[in-house]
C-alpha cells in the first residue's frame, strides 16, 4: 500500500507543471509528508494528555489543522467534499496562508531543538511548488491514506523514503551530495561503534543516513529503558546542514526513523570558526560524507588555522576539532586527500593530534553519479598515528547504478579491520617512514599480486607477423586440398 502511494504521488507530480525534477519530487513530497506526521503526532499527544487528565495545547491553530484544511471529513469519515479546497482556492490557501504561518514559528519559539521551530524553519525556506490545485488535492488524498502510528508502518515509510533520496541520487544529480550508500556507512558504524551515553554528529548531515542508521545500530544494542530511549532520542544526534531541500530531507528522515525533534541546524558549518569550538561542543563520534570538489570564499577560509579552498579539506580540520578526546570518526573524503600539495598541512595535523589507524579505498563507481574516487578516514583524537593500515575493497565487478554497493562487499573489511593483518588486499604504513615534507600517505599496495608486464611493441609485431605467415600457410593448404 505504502510503495503504491509514493509511485501514484510521482506519477501526480510528473504531470504538474511546476514540479520537473527528482529534486522537486521528494521536497514536495517531504513538506506534505511531514504536516501529515505532525497531525499524526498531535493526535498522539493528546491522546497521552487525555489519559493524565491534563489538557494538550496544539501547535497548530485549528484552521492549519490537516483534518481542517488538507483533508476535512463528514461523519462517515470520507472526504468532506463541501469543506475540502481544490483547484486555484487551494494553492491560494498553502501560498498565501499556511506556508507564511507555518513559517512565523521561527520568529515565535524561543528554543531551536523543539518541534515549533523546526517546522518555523521548513516552511520559511520551502516553496510550493505544485502549480496545480486539483493535482496538489489529489495527493493530498493519497497521503492522507499513510498512517504513521505503529513502528512496522514508520519502518516501512522510512524505508521508501529512503529509497526516494537514494533514486534522487541515482538520478545524476548531487548524487555524493544526498546519498551515501548505506552498506559503506554501516561498515563506518560498525567500525566506530558509538554506544548509549555518547553523542554523534554529522556536519554535513545531507540526507541523514548517517544518523539515522546509527540510530537503528545503538537502539538494537542498548538497554531499552525509558531513560535510554529518551537520551536516544533527544540527547545522542546532532547535525548541521547547508542547503535548504537537504536540511528538509535530513529532518523527515530522521523523524520517519523516530526522532521527533531532530538536533538538525539549517547552517554553513564552515561560516563558524573552529576557534570557538568549546568542549560543550564536542562529539563522541564523527561520522560523515562531506561535499565533494566544493571551493569556499576567501573569508570563510578565515574561519580555519590551515588556509585551503577546498570544502573537505577543510571539514577535516573541523573535525578534529569537534571531536572529543577519545573521540572516534570516520569520515569519506576524495582519494586526493591523501597526496594533494594542498592538503599536506591537513595530513600532518591529522597525524600528529590523531591516530589514523584505518584507511578503507573505495573502488570507482561507489557513489553513482559522482566520478569521484573515495577513501574513508577512520580516526581516534588525542594520540599521534603510528601506524596505519590501508584496506583496498575490490567487489570483483564494475561498480554502477546497476551494480551498487551491498553488505556483503564490506565483510571482509569490518571483519579484517579488528586484526588488521597484512594480505593481499591490505598492509600497513609505519609513520617514521613517511615523507615529513609531503606527508603522502597515497594508496599503493606492496601486497597485490604482481600483473604480468607489458610486452614490448617490437614483440607484439613480431608475433603478428609470425601469425600472418602461419595464416597464409594455412591458407595455402586448404587451397591445394581443393585442387
Amino acid at each position: 500500500m505504502f510503495e503504491s502511494t509514493f509511485k501514484k504521488i510521482d506519477q501526480v507530480l510528473f504531470r504538474d507543471a511546476g514540479a520537473d525534477s527528482e529534486l522537486d519530487y521528494i521536497g514536495q513530497t517531504s513538506w506534505i509528508l511531514f504536516l501529515r506526521h505532525l497531525h499524526e503526532l498531535e493526535a498522539v499527544k493528546a491522546d497521552e494528555a487525555a489519559l493524565r487528565g491534563e489538557h494538550y495545547e496544539a501547535i497548530l491553530k485549528d484552521e492549519y489543522r490537516w483534518d481542517v484544511w488538507a483533508c476535512p471529513k463528514g461523519h462517515d469519515g470520507q472526504l468532506d467534499h463541501h469543506k475540502a479546497m481544490t483547484g486555484p482556492d487551494l494553492v491560494e490557501f498553502v501560498d498565501s496562508n499556511l506556508f507564511p504561518y507555518l513559517a512565523g514559528f521561527k520568529q515565535r519559539t524561543d528554543n531551536p531543538q523543539s518541534i515549533q521551530y523546526k517546522v518555523g524553519e521548513i516552511f520559511s525556506e520551502l516553496k510550493n511548488k505544485i502549480d496545480s490545485g486539483y493535482n496538489l488535492r489529489e495527493i493530498l488524498d493519497l497521503a492522507d491514506n499513510l498512517e504513521f502510528q505503529s513502528n512496522q508502518e514508520k519502518h516501512e515509510l522510512s524505508h521508501l523514503y529512503e529509497t526516494k533520496i537514494k533514486n534522487m541520487g541515482n538520478a545524476g544529480r548531487n548524487g555524493g551530495q544526498y546519498y551515501t550508500p548505506r552498506p559503506l556507512i554501516r561498515a563506518m558504524i560498525a567500525v566506530t561503534d558509538p554506544q548509549i551515553g555518547e553523542t554523534v554528529y554529522d556536519p554535513a548531515v545531507g540526507s541523514a543516513g548517517f544518523l539515522c542508521e546509527a540510530y537503528d545500530y545503538i537502539g538494537k544494542r542498548m538497554e531499552q529503558t525509558t531513560d535510554n530511549l529518551h537520551q536516544l532520542q533527544e540527547r545522542t544526534f546532532y547535525g548541521k546542514e547547508k542547503k535548504t531541500l537537504a536540511y528538509v530531507i535530513g529532518i523527515m528522515n530522521l523523524i520517519l526513523h523516530g526522532i521527533e525533534a531532530p538536533n538538525i541546524a539549517h547552517t554553513n558549518t564552515l561560516s563558524e570558526s573552529i576557534r570557538d569550538i568549546q568542549e560543550k561542543d564536542r562529539h563522541h563520534v564523527i561520522l560523515a560524507n562531506p561535499p565533494f570538489g566544493g571551493t569556499e570564499r576567501p573569508e570563510v577560509q578565515l574561519n580555519f588555522d590551515i588556509k585551503t579552498a577546498e570544502t573537505c579539506f577543510l571539514f577535516m580540520e573541523h573535525f578534529i576539532r569537534s571531536l572529543k578526546t577519545g573521540g572516534r570518526a570516520a569520515v569519506v573524503i576524495k582519494n586526493t586527500f591523501l597526496s594533494n600539495g594542498d592538503a599536506a598541512m591537513h595530513r600532518k595535523y591529522l597525524l600528529e593530534s590523531c591516530n589514523l589507524h584505518t584507511v578503507l579505498d573505495m573502488p570507482k563507481g561507489t557513489f553513482v553519479g559522482a566520478g569521484v574516487k573515495t577513501v574513508v578516514l577512520f580516526f581516534k583524537k588525542g594520540e599521534p598515528t603510528e601506524k596505519v593500515w590501508c584496506y583496498v575493497m575490490d567487489p570483483g565487478r564494475n561498480m554502477g547504478k546497476t551494480n551498487p554497493l551491498n553488505d556483503k562487499d564490506l565483510e571482509e573489511f569490518v571483519a579484517l579491520e579488528k586484526t588488521k593483518p597484512e594480505t593481499e588486499k591490505s598492509w600497513s604504513i609505519d609513520v617514521k617512514d613517511i615523507d615529513t615534507s609531503t606527508y603522502d600517505l597515497s594508496v599503493k599496495n606492496p601486497n597485490a599480486p604482481e600483473e604480468a608486464p607489458l610486452r614490448a611493441p617490437e614483440e607484439i609485431l613480431e608475433e603478428m607477423v609470425a601469425l600472418d605467415a602461419e595464416t597464409k600457410d594455412i591458407l595455402e593448404s586448404i587451397k591445394n586440398l581443393l585442387a
